[in-house]
């Protein structure tokens, strides 16, 4: 099954071309990470997949919905997309189950009845994520990483068919990064997560979970195909316009340097 797929997909503003001839797919059981600096259009391309921008040219469907063919209010309730936008809507007075559970109704705040069943399933949610001690405290009182695990329970508890994290790691320290990584690996392992697509600017963040990798700039696909085919020193030295050498990280990541 076909995830998502863009077929000479461009976005054009003010007759300034910000996407140009983006062909992509994306299959079932494959999770993908965009590489890419700060312009590339990463944030355009992923506004494109859930519908918030409309293509200029090209053809784009997701999760069988063809862009203007199909309803794209229902297409949207299947996609999970978390960004640091998304954190900063949450009230922070709301404790971590009540941010989760409002998942359901895909609202800011609880304004709805909920069964004790549903708060159940929100605090188990939090307990498989290693998250059982923050159940009860008010959100504003989380660290990033732990607000970013939140927000991954409250995507997860309708189960949606495709998962965007969008540079989910920003703000976080060292340590909080490579814990997040880990319990995001364990979600992974456990396939509790459905196909994945990762935002980022640091190539040591794609770990093995990340079976393909899509390399953008200034608008183009400039590399895409298996992990271990595009992070190589010559993709990478072209992609960045710069000589960089890849030194091991750990756990088969890699950190990426100018010469």
């Amino acid at each position: 099954m076909t995830i998502l797929s863009c077929e000479a997909l461009s976005f054009v503003r003010n007759q300034q071309p910000l996407l140009t001839d983006i062909n992509w797919q994306v299959e079932e059981n494959q999770n993908w990470a965009i590489l890419g600096l700060n312009g590339a259009g990463k944030s355009l391309l992923l506004q494109l997949i859930t519908g918030q921008l409309w293509p200029s040219r090209g053809k784009l469907t997701v999760l069988d919905t063809v862009f203007g063919q199909s309803s794209i209010p229902e297409l949207r309730q299947k996609i999970a997309w978390i960004s640091p936008a998304y954190l900063n809507q949450f009230h922070g007075q709301e404790t971590a189950e009540e941010i989760v559970v409002s998942g359901y109704f895909s609202s800011v705040g609880l304004y709805q009845t909920v069964t004790n069943e549903q708060f159940d399933h929100a605090k188990q949610l939090l307990h498989e994520l290693g998250l059982k001690t923050i159940i009860g405290r008010s959100f504003q009182t989380l660290s990033q990483g732990q607000k970013q695990l939140v927000g991954i329970a409250r995507a997860l508890i309708n189960r949606p068919k495709l998962l965007i994290l969008d540079e989910p790691t920003n703000g976080l320290d060292l340590f909080a990064r490579e814990d997040f990584l880990q319990r995001l690996h364990q979600l992974i392992a456990q396939k509790q997560i459905p196909n994945l697509v990762l935002v980022t600017h640091h190539t040591e963040e794609i770990t093995t979970d990340f079976s393909h990798v899509l390399l953008l700039r200034d608008g183009k696909v400039m590399y895409q195909g298996q992990r271990d085919e595009c992070l190589t020193t010559a993709h990478l030295s072209s992609f960045y316009q710069r000589e960089v050498v890849i030194l091991p990280y750990k756990n088969q990541r890699f950190l990426v340097y100018p010469v």
